[in-house]
């Protein structure tokens, strides 16, 4: 399993919409045809968020509703506020924390012991037991 990030997949609906690849198309073909790909509810709400502010929101909804269909998404189990307070205490480093929501997709991603794409690898990157797949 491989989790993606909303920037990536934001990235990857602007390279599909303008048929132009780009390196997030050339990332996902580089993943074996079993692999599942999955995202966090959390992701899921920033994209829907983010579709919401669209000009278009209708249609920018149907495109994510045909994007997410063909994407596992996760949801939070018993554990995963424990694993959350647990990364928070140690990614927190003086006054510098790790945003409340790239904590929640980063502790989906440890809870599924999976990988996690994004462009935004320095932030994820100081997150303990995250793996982190930037492009």
């Amino acid at each position: 399993m491989i989790h993606l990030d909303s920037s990536f997949l934001i990235d990857l609906l602007r390279e599909l919409t303008n048929e132009r690849p780009g390196q997030a198309l050339d990332l996902i073909e580089t993943f074996d045809e079993e692999e599942i790909l999955a995202v966090s509810v959390h992701v899921v709400c920033e994209l829907r968020a983010g579709a919401e502010l669209y000009r278009k929101p209708m249609q920018e909804h149907e495109r994510l509703d045909e994007l997410l269909s063909g994407l596992l998404v996760t949801y939070p189990d018993q554990e995963f506020a424990t694993t959350y307070a647990r990364l928070l205490a140690a990614s927190t480093s003086g006054q510098r924390t790790v945003a409340a929501m790239d904590l929640l997709i980063a502790t989906a991603a440890v809870r599924d012991n999976a990988p996690l794409v994004t462009r935004n690898v320095k932030d994820f990157s100081r997150i303990p037991g995250l793996r982190v797949i930037g492009y």
